[in-house]
């Protein structure tokens, strides 16, 4: 990945707030994967079963995703019209991808024009054909009780002065103390017992 990248850097995007590593999922058609991906980013926790999103029919579809929360009310390709999709759940058709050349194309794209959100602008402008699923599958804001995929982004808070809060899930102190989320508390202690447990080679 580190050759692919320096081969096509992103020239234009290369000090922005976003690493490197943001930019990894438009390489994904240089590599030997299959055609059908799900993409999440690190910051994804799945609550419930991604077969519906993950099984349906991408026949001509290059994308599949959920909009943007605060994105799809700045970045429109019409006006009024809402369609600005976040780049952190996306089921990939990685075979259509390569027929219209989307992710090249992105890549060039990023070398040429520095971006806010440089990836995930970069495809929202040149997808040609996408399909947007509602916001559960890709869950921005407040857990709800039918959340399949809960995002951890950035998100603005008006009291008691207007701020950002990013808090992510691997932050235990910061889910439950600003997010006030004790959802995963099973998972943490999951995690604590199995850090805990003595295997070979392992010193405690």
């Amino acid at each position: 990945m580190t050759a692919l990248f320096c081969e096509e850097l992103p020239e234009e995007n290369m000090e922005t707030r976003f690493t490197p590593y943001c930019m990894l999922r438009l390489y994904a058609d240089r590599l030997a994967l299959p055609d059908r991906i799900l993409y999440l980013d690190t910051d994804v926790l799945c609550r419930r079963s991604p077969r519906a999103f993950y099984e349906q029919d991408m026949t001509g579809i290059e994308l599949a995703g959920v909009l943007d929360h605060y994105g799809k009310w700045f970045f429109h390709r019409k006006m009024f019209q809402f369609d600005y999709m976040n780049s952190g759940v996306l089921l990939l058709n990685l075979e259509q991808i390569r027929k219209t050349g989307l992710f090249a194309r992105a890549r060039s794209y990023c070398r040429r024009h520095s971006m806010f959100m440089p990836d995930q602008s970069a495809l929202n402008k040149l997808v040609r054909s996408k399909r947007l699923w509602p916001r559960r599958y890709n869950e921005q804001r407040q857990l709800q009780d039918d959340t399949v995929f809960q995002h951890f982004t950035t998100s603005f808070r008006a009291f008691p002065v207007l701020h950002t809060v990013s808090v992510k899930p691997w932050n235990r102190e910061g889910m439950h103390d600003i997010l006030h989320l004790h959802e995963y508390d099973g998972l943490y202690a999951e995690y604590d017992a199995f850090a805990a447990t003595p295997r070979p080679g392992k010193e405690l």
